[in-house]
């Protein structure tokens, strides 16, 4: 029931990238089934965008459903004024965004096992999870200028990074009957060899994963999951046996070390500490020229693929990277 956060502590899930492409494959067999029978099987109804979630449904109801579409979060109790002004907001945008996203309603204080896993410290408080991975979206009262702002941002890296082009909606279905009965999915040409490869990242076994990868990317360069993973196990590769104190230890006494400030961002990256990765080496860029400077930003880009290109985690270093550059 623990919210299920990217591997890595928060950097990559490939399971999750597995299932949201699975996921779009059923969702498009589904509409085109309901177009060629001219109904609308596999639609689900207005009132089912909108849920009430519990610590018993958390499972089912939010990490399975974000394998199909962005599912945000609003954690509300009934004592909490701000709460009963965003909480209409939210619930009039997720019908009018039609499918786009779904919205979990969790009371925190029927609930405080989950509030207690997000981290949440005040109420409203907002997240959204896709694909398995949790992100925060904002706290406190928001305007809904902003929160539209915010629910573009999540719709287009769902889409893009995880192809979950969302829930098709009829407005005639009953609700609670769109439970899908999508044909299934074959098995793709790589799911063999990608299989393999995430049972030798488990089993520790780095460069049997990095060559399994590379063999599906060597057919079929455009592979998700392929580029995630890879990405991955040369990271693992590369902080293993490292001593961690004393790569910190030689990063704090000696700034102007490169190697010591990529080894450590390499750490970060690993202990999910994702901005300090990405913070500790464009500062570094700041203070290198020549092929110093050039070796961080080529390992700065690595971590940026590690992590994917539409994170906004990554938006925001791609653009403190390019002031610290020019």
């Amino acid at each position: 029931m623990q919210p299920r956060n990217m591997s890595m502590s928060g950097v990559v899930d490939l399971a999750a990238v597995k299932a949201a492409q699975e996921a779009k494959a059923k969702a498009e067999q589904a509409r085109a089934e309901a177009a060629r029978q001219g109904g609308g099987g596999g639609a689900v109804s207005p009132a089912d965008l909108v849920t009430d979630v519990d610590e018993a449904g958390f499972e089912r109801d939010v990490l399975q459903r974000s394998t199909e579409v962005p599912v945000v979060i609003d954690f509300w109790a009934e004592w909490c004024e701000p709460c009963k002004q965003l909480s209409p907001v939210l619930e009039r945008l997720a019908v009018e965004y039609s499918g786009r996203f779904v919205l979990a309603k969790i009371d925190v204080d029927a609930n405080q096992m989950l509030m207690q896993q997000f981290g949440i410290q005040g109420i409203p408080a907002v997240f959204a999870v896709v694909a398995g991975q949790a992100l925060p979206l904002f706290q406190g009262a928001a305007g809904e200028a902003q929160i539209r702002q915010t629910l573009d941002q999540l719709v287009q890296v769902a889409e893009q990074r995880f192809g979950l082009t969302g829930l098709a909606v009829d407005p005639e279905a009953e609700p609670g009957a769109a439970e899908q009965q999508a044909p299934a999915v074959p098995a793709g040409p790589y799911d063999a060899l990608l299989e393999a490869a995430v049972q030798a990242l488990d089993a520790g076994d780095l460069g049997g994963a990095v060559q399994a990868y590379k063999n599906v990317l060597s057919d079929d360069p455009g592979n998700m999951e392929a580029k995630l993973g890879l990405a991955q196990a040369e990271l693992l590769q590369r902080v293993q046996g490292l001593d961690a104190a004393r790569v910190r230890k030689d990063a704090a006494e000696k700034p102007g070390d490169v190697q010591a400030q990529i080894a450590a961002a390499d750490l970060d990256l690993v202990g999910g500490h994702v901005e300090d990765a990405f913070g500790r080496l464009i500062d570094t860029v700041q203070r290198t020229a020549g092929e110093d400077r050039e070796g961080v930003r080529v390992r700065l880009l690595e971590l940026f693929e590690v992590v994917g290109a539409e994170d906004p985690r990554v938006v925001a270093a791609r653009r403190a990277l390019a002031r610290a550059l020019f």
